[in-house]
């Protein structure tokens, strides 16, 4: 009788350790040699609401799992193509480590981690946290050239200064357009009462930056919203959970109606990245705790692994 194990382990998605995609795990941030690094930025001290999106990593992570089924990449009819062939390295490196009260620390450590996958050559894709995890992710882009940000979100997140706190969850695209090497934002999704007030909008206006709400979007279109990104540009990728509806992406801190369905932001991201380098991305405010049903995460793990997808055909085909 001959045992299944001699043909090696079937490795279901339940069986063995959550890695993003149970992709091989680098511990040692100095050896990543990959074409894609992941990390965890399990940080939520910026919130001003529901806290619980330090556990979005590992929920993301868990939720990846799904998707790991074979080796020979993912086959799409519809696009008739192979994404996410095994030539496409994907690496997990862990979480930066979180000091708990303590945002600089915090901070500093989320960006090491995207400083050495950049060192490394691998293209950041970092899991939240809070969108505050966003300020050290573009600090991280200081002296790499030129970048342009595609925000999806339903908040502006635009806030300059808050009782003294300039890098709550509030801030980060403020921060992001004081950087002189932050060319212009593209902020997509934005909608209903708001975490920035009048001022911000005229400020964010006013320092470049192109704001689309859901319905303005969807006139649009997808190509019509990646058309107003300039030519050219390489473009990091910032996506907030919220800005889905919470109809489909409940496990949220401020989850806020009208949002967009799974194919509007699909769409959006393969024109992105058909027609752009993308230098990177981070995914943020998955707080899987507010959703039993954990389709948040799952939809979460579903998008990165798509866009990544489409990155690298993108690549290919250039």
């Amino acid at each position: 009788m001959t045992n299944s194990y001699d043909k090696g382990r079937l490795n279901l998605p339940f069986v063995g350790i959550s890695t993003f995609g149970k992709r091989p795990y680098v511990e040692d941030w100095s050896s990543i040699d990959a074409d894609v690094a992941v990390m965890g930025a399990p940080f939520d001290f910026g919130t001003q609401f529901r806290a619980g999106a330090r556990f979005g990593p590992r929920s993301v992570r868990e939720a990846s799992t799904l998707f790991s089924f074979g080796h020979a990449g993912a086959y799409d009819h519809e696009d008739d193509c192979t994404y996410l062939p095994q030539s496409v390295r994907i690496v997990d490196i862990g979480d930066a480590d979180i000091i708990h009260t303590d945002t600089t620390r915090s901070h500093a450590n989320i960006r090491k981690g995207v400083q050495a996958m950049l060192e490394a050559g691998a293209l950041p894709v970092v899991i939240g946290g809070d969108h505050s995890v966003n300020i050290p992710c573009i600090e991280a882009f200081e002296g790499q050239g030129d970048i342009h940000i595609f925000q999806i979100d339903a908040h502006l997140d635009f806030v300059d200064e808050r009782h003294g706190v300039t890098v709550g969850h509030g801030s980060p695209m403020r921060r992001a357009a004081e950087k002189s090497y932050v060319t212009g934002l593209t902020q997509v999704g934005i909608r209903n009462v708001s975490s920035t007030t009048r001022e911000g909008y005229e400020a964010a206006r006013a320092m470049g930056t192109d704001i689309l709400s859901v319905r303005q979007a969807r006139a649009l279109g997808a190509d019509g919203v990646v058309d107003r990104i300039p030519a050219g540009a390489r473009v990091y990728v910032t996506l907030d959970i919220d800005g889905f509806c919470p109809s489909i992406a409940p496990g949220t801190g401020t989850p806020s109606h009208g949002g967009f369905l799974y194919y509007e932001v699909l769409e959006m991201l393969q024109a992105i990245a058909n027609r752009h380098e993308v230098v990177g991305m981070d995914l943020v405010e998955v707080a899987p705790d507010y959703d039993p049903t954990q389709s948040t995460s799952i939809l979460a793990a579903q998008i990165l692994l798509n866009f990544l997808g489409f990155i690298f055909h993108a690549r290919g085909a250039r």
